[in-house]
């Protein structure tokens, strides 16, 4: 037995599941460097689309349940914990995916089989293997189990939004958010400010309160918000 052989075989020990179709199995672990300059193979670009849609459904739906009293913002801030390629790329070595990927020769001596984008990436795409192959209860059973030590190391209810949203930004490499000042109204006494912030590449939000900082924290609160709905894909 060769060495990627052996690997796959203990990829499937560690999963619970021994994959009936081999070549949705091979699929998920090929990376789209194989074949470069040649004869184009069937890579696991679309099964990671696949697979990240699954994962945002069961972790959201995950953090429902263990979260009930939690307002949006806290299961908001939770669900980027949990969703992004750093915690696909633990999960991912946990599983010994690195070992079973197929990469183009370039790659592997660049490093690639322990890079965290692409075990992130492996990593979805295994799971829509188990999705498509066995179902929900297999993908769900396989993220439960191996995002369990994510779960319980959750930091959601310490974390404000403005921290939050500046974590979002700098784990995708952008700028810090920019927040301003839009405009201020009311008496002395009871002023009312509009603070606008933004992330490089989405759209603006904006939140009223009686002081700069609640405007800020509340504007935060609503651009993360929108975020959780977006693509991981898009966010990494």
């Amino acid at each position: 037995m060769n060495t990627r052989v052996a690997a796959v075989a203990e990829l499937e020990r560690r999963i619970g599941h021994s994959f009936a179709d081999r070549d949705l199995l091979e699929r998920a672990l090929t990376h789209a460097s194989v074949g470069e300059g040649g004869a184009k193979l069937r890579h696991n670009e679309r099964l990671e689309f696949l697979g990240d849609r699954v994962l945002n459904l069961i972790v959201a739906d995950e953090l429902i349940a263990r979260m009930p009293q939690a307002a949006e913002g806290d299961l908001t801030r939770a669900f980027h914990q949990l969703v992004n390629y750093q915690a696909c790329a633990v999960v991912a070595r946990a599983v010994g995916l690195g070992e079973a990927l197929r990469l183009g020769g370039g790659a592997a001596k660049l490093g690639m089989r322990d890079h965290d984008k692409v075990l992130g990436d492996a990593c979805e795409a295994l799971i829509a293997a188990l999705y498509v192959e066995a179902g929900m209860a297999a993908a769900t059973a396989f993220i439960v189990t191996f995002w369990a030590d994510q779960f319980n190391d959750l930091k959601a209810t310490t974390q404000d939004p403005k921290t939050a949203l500046q974590h979002w930004a700098l784990a995708r490499g952008l700028p810090l958010p920019r927040y301003d000042q839009v405009s201020r109204s009311g008496s002395a006494h009871k002023p009312s400010f509009v603070i606008e912030v933004t992330v490089e590449g989405q759209p603006p939000e904006r939140a009223a309160a009686g002081n700069k900082q609640e405007a800020g924290r509340l504007a935060a609160e609503r651009l993360l918000a929108k975020l959780a709905d977006l693509p991981q894909k898009a966010e990494t």
